[in-house]
């Protein structure tokens, strides 16, 4: 049975001028993440308390006046997060009927061991199981990761066949896939490495369902412009850009040359903000920093 397509949402995400916000640190990236937020791995004693802390920070930033919809189209959730509750609410039904955001989930199991100069997703056991909670839980898309750390024309062809081949089971769930293939921003051959992405990309939308909808979300390039004709295609709904490593100021300038590529940043969202920070203070850091990366996304 094929579920449809939450049409609202569908045209919001295609039209509106924002940026998602990437709210999805996982296992592996929650104690980087709290301790750029001031919280170092003496201050919880297990896992529990450690996603407890993480639920804090992103409740305090959904709930922030800076976090709403003017500027913020979607938000990506950890698993986690989206079984987790804000104010009584489910979090994705908190952002979505309180804030107007569309929320994403983040659902591959991290990532394989590095072969062919590239690290393939791990399997993603229950899937069927995740997206149908997804789906219970209003959920709009998906979003899964690989990395890309050499121009390996045989490592690269098995990330986006492996990309594909999972957002293809998620568009027959009713929801859309976010593809991303993050090309790693130190390698000497990123540049020749994303000209063998695009051209995988290209081999696989040729052939792609136009109604099956699906985002990209993928490193800023080296060439400006360099993905925008991804959007020659039917099927694609948004290209966003992940931060990639780069500061706020360098992947804002970086973005704001690359035009119908908005924002889709983590650590370059959150930069500065700390939990010992008063209410007034972290929402000013956090408004300026969502208003230059929106300013920069409709450049």
């Amino acid at each position: 049975m094929e579920h449809k397509l939450d049409e609202k949402k569908l045209k919001i995400m295609r039209e509106s001028p924002g940026f998602i916000a990437a709210l999805d640190q996982s296992g592996g990236s929650t104690p980087k993440a709290l301790r750029l937020y001031g919280i170092d791995e003496t201050q919880y004693h297990n896992d529990e308390e450690m996603f407890d802390l993480v639920h804090a920070m992103r409740t305090r930033i959904i709930k922030s006046p800076a976090f709403r919809s003017e500027h913020i189209v979607a938000a990506i959730l950890f698993e986690m997060t989206m079984n987790r509750t804000i104010d009584g609410r489910y979090t994705a039904d908190y952002l979505w009927e309180k804030k107007g955001i569309i929320p994403i989930l983040k659902i591959d199991r991290g990532l394989d061991n590095e072969k062919d100069g590239v690290q393939l997703m791990k399997p993603i056991i229950g899937l069927f199981t995740t997206l149908n909670q997804a789906r219970e839980r209003n959920i709009f898309g998906t979003k899964m990761r690989s990395v890309i750390k050499k121009a390996s024309e045989e490592g690269i062809v098995k990330v986006v066949k492996q990309q594909f081949e999972f957002a293809k089971q998620i568009c027959h769930a009713g929801l859309v896939p976010i593809i991303e293939p993050e090309v790693d921003i130190h390698i000497p051959d990123k540049k020749e490495a994303e000209v063998i992405l695009k051209r995988e990309f290209r081999k696989h939308l040729d052939k792609w369902d136009p109604n099956d909808k699906i985002m990209f979300k993928l490193t800023l390039p080296d060439v400006d412009n360099f993905y925008e004709e991804l959007y020659e295609y039917d099927c694609v709904v948004r290209v966003v850009a992940l931060s990639g490593g780069y500061s706020r100021e360098v992947a804002n300038q970086k973005l704001a040359r690359n035009h119908r590529v908005s924002a889709s940043f983590s650590r370059a969202l959150t930069e500065g903000l700390n939990v010992k920070q008063s209410e007034e203070e972290f929402n000013t850091l956090l408004e300026k920093s969502v208003t230059s990366i929106y300013e920069a996304s409709i450049k």
